[in-house]
């Protein structure tokens, strides 16, 4: 019976160690399958940048092929990483890929032009002065009609956001380069566009919120807020509350009409 039990717990012992081992495998390869499948996922975002940014960024022209990976001497993308970068950037129309011949850049006319991945790397690029006034110009077209709409058709949810947006721009206003104001006026023009009640101007959403995050990414927003345009901020909120959709159109069109201003100077101060 001794010898039975004695058995029985050295069974019982060997599988307990037995059992974590395995578990230990398991978990060390668990943690490693994660590792390498970030390793993977970082080679596809760093080369999607090299390459986007290759692109929008004139290094490689219109027509050429797209060089070789250049990831600073560190690891080199898989061919599954460099085929599924390149069907992303087919996807924004920023190359074509032929058989054979491989991906070759495509002139801006092709580009998915609203594609917030590509304003983003226009921002970057040597021309951002010129795509931030076409932005200003799209949302000069869109904003304001926004508003008027957002008089009519905006819930009390909607003014709520809106008022707690603008309230929050004014007390993060000595800090306008920074991320907590950032959210607000992003939160802000956002809300105003889906408050329109017009789905196509909603969409636009994140055209809109890759500007404002551009501007503040690349040292093109002041430290303190213009107080006038903050005070507009405010009254589109308190506009659209009231139902004024002429009024709420017209300070929206002020607020664009000074980004744009503010762009401007900014162009001067870089020449």
């Amino acid at each position: 019976m001794e010898y039975a039990i004695q058995l029985s717990l050295g069974v019982s012992n060997m599988y307990a160690i037995f059992t974590v081992r395995c578990n230990t495998c398991l978990m060390t390869s668990e943690t490693l399958g994660n590792m390498a499948a970030s390793s993977e996922t970082s080679l596809h975002d760093r080369l999607l940048d090299e390459w986007g940014m290759a692109v929008v960024s004139g290094t490689v022209s219109a027509g050429e092929r797209l060089p070789e990976p250049d990831m600073d001497g560190n690891a080199t993308p898989s061919r599954t990483v460099t085929r599924e970068v390149t069907r992303v950037l087919e996807s924004m129309g920023l190359v074509t890929v032929k058989r054979k011949a491989g991906a070759t850049a495509n002139p801006i006319e092709a580009w998915n032009i609203l594609d917030p991945q590509v304003i983003q790397w226009r921002l970057r690029g040597p021309h951002r002065i010129d795509a931030l006034h076409e932005l200003s110009q799209l949302r000069a077209a869109v904003e304001p009609m926004s508003a008027r709409l957002s008089a009519a058709n905006a819930t009390p949810e909607h003014w709520a956001t809106l008022t707690r947006a603008a309230i929050e721009m004014v007390a993060h206003s000595d800090h306008a380069n920074e991320s907590e104001y950032l959210d607000a006026d992003i939160l802000f023009h956002r809300t105003l566009l889906e408050a329109s009640g017009n789905l196509m101007f909603a969409a636009l959403g994140d055209v809109i919120a890759s500007t404002l995050t551009g501007r503040t990414q690349h040292e093109l927003m002041p430290q303190v807020a213009d107080q006038t345009a903050l005070g507009w901020h405010t009254e589109v909120a308190a506009l659209i509350r009231k139902g004024d959709g002429d009024g709420a159109e017209t300070a929206m069109r002020q607020i664009v009409d000074e980004s744009d201003q503010a762009i401007s100077h900014i162009a001067g101060t870089e020449a």
